[in-house]
């Protein structure tokens, strides 16, 4: 996506040679083949770990640190593994992102009129506002906090991170819609004369 904003801004009329199918068909290649390599590797260090006791999860749902958490032998190396992938995957993304917003910002503070600044950052602003929804909740699950100390802290943020971020997206994404806008200004408009 932040590849995708990068190329509409800094090159758009080069749009649609630069983002050819099948560089969209390796890229989200390249994203499940990744997911899948790396959720393996977890998969392989949960199944190291022995379990006593009765098997219920203190959790909403079948969580990494909850399933941690529910182990009775020593689960360092699985904590470590988790954090080592999902350290090196936040920064990779991270550094992808804000490289190609750095370049797409100076991009647009060269652009000299108004409406393009405010149609640049219009369409980057949906995908900045999911992504610090979206990574940060990221960052707190799986890199900041301990599956024992913070369960509720765990169970909120993954409730968050299951539920309400797949519900606001279609929010965030449609606001850049004239059609939702112009909705959303009627119901403004209509509220306040409701309540004079």
């Amino acid at each position: 996506m932040a590849y995708d904003r990068f190329v509409a801004i800094c090159d758009p009329l080069l749009y649609t040679v630069a983002m050819l199918r099948r560089l969209c068909a390796l890229l989200v290649a390249g994203s499940y083949i990744w997911g899948r390599i790396c959720s393996s590797t977890l998969t392989y260090f949960l199944l190291a770990l022995s379990y006593c006791g009765s098997g219920i999860i203190n959790h909403f749902c079948c969580e990494y640190s909850a399933i941690i958490s529910a182990s009775c032998s020593d689960s360092s190396i699985s904590q470590l593994a988790c954090l080592v992938i999902c350290m090196f995957n936040e920064v990779c993304s991270l550094l992808i992102i804000l490289t190609s917003y750095v370049v797409i910002v100076i991009t647009v503070i060269k652009i000299p009129s108004k409406g393009g600044l405010r149609k640049a950052f219009s369409t980057c602003g949906s995908h900045l506002a999911a992504i610090c929804f979206c990574h940060g909740v990221i960052l707190l699950l799986y890199c900041v906090l301990k599956s024992k100390s913070s369960l509720l802290l765990v169970k909120f943020a993954t409730v968050f991170y299951s539920m309400v971020i797949p519900m606001l997206n279609p929010l965030i994404y449609s606001l850049r819609n004239k059609d939702v806008k112009e909705t959303l200004r009627k119901l403004v408009h209509l509220k306040v004369l409701s309540h004079s």
